[in-house]
């Protein structure tokens, strides 16, 4: 009996450890997917009326957050808090490069991340950001890192990169009127193949509109 029940043991504990690996390796395959997935969204705009205030106010800090909102608005998930979300994760670094950039909520989210400490660079479009309710005046009073072109054609791209590492792109100019009003998309990505471009693109046109290349004066004058 009992050199019978040996081998017959071993086989089942044989045959449960094989199993238990086999659940593990596919709960380890499993998890390896879940991270590895990147982020793949799109944003639809006009945006549904709602309230940012809270949202804002959260990331400004406890004392900000216990203010009372006196925003009549509803508190719901929309197009524009979802992109502010997006923006307000940001830990180390924000590149913007708009054509446009006039809405006063993500504004507020981009001057809150530069006090919190995280590296902010906007480039803008020289005609463009000189309009009237333009954020870009308020971001440079901030101490925000701002270059625009010079009579060079329009500066017309519209993406933001969050850490080096999520990307929004799409038709949005950042302004209240396409937020509210325009029929409008904000494509957001992690995968690297096509952040990079948009990084690369980014430092390219970040050092070609460097204020020590610009001239302000022509050629033919004396």
């Amino acid at each position: 009996m009992g050199a019978a029940g040996g081998p017959g043991r071993a086989g089942l504990v044989l045959g449960l450890a094989l199993g238990s690996a086999g659940l593990v390796a596919v709960l380890v395959l499993a998890a390896w997917r879940r991270r590895r997935r990147p982020m793949r969204e799109v944003l639809f705009f006009p945006s549904l009326p709602s309230c940012t205030e809270e949202l804002l106010a959260q990331a400004a800090g406890p004392e900000a957050a216990a203010r009372p909102c006196p925003c009549p608005l509803p508190q719901r998930d929309c197009s524009l808090s979802r992109l502010l979300q997006l923006l307000l994760s940001a830990r180390r670094s924000l590149d913007l490069c708009l054509f446009s950039f006039s809405n006063p909520q993500l504004g507020r989210a981009v001057q809150l991340l530069h006090r919190r400490g995280v590296r902010v660079r906007v480039i803008t479009d020289e005609q463009y950001m000189g309009l009237r309710g333009s954020q870009i005046g308020f971001l440079r009073h901030a101490g925000i890192q701002v270059r625009h072109d010079q009579d060079t054609g329009y500066m017309h791209h519209k993406f933001a990169i969050v850490d080096q590492r999520i990307l929004m792109t799409g038709s949005l100019n950042w302004t209240t009127q396409a937020i509210q009003n325009n029929r409008e998309n904000l494509l957001v990505m992690e995968d690297a193949e096509y952040v990079k471009p948009f990084l690369d693109e980014f430092e390219r046109i970040w050092e070609e509109y460097n204020p020590i290349n610009y001239k302000f004066f022509s050629n033919g004058s004396k």
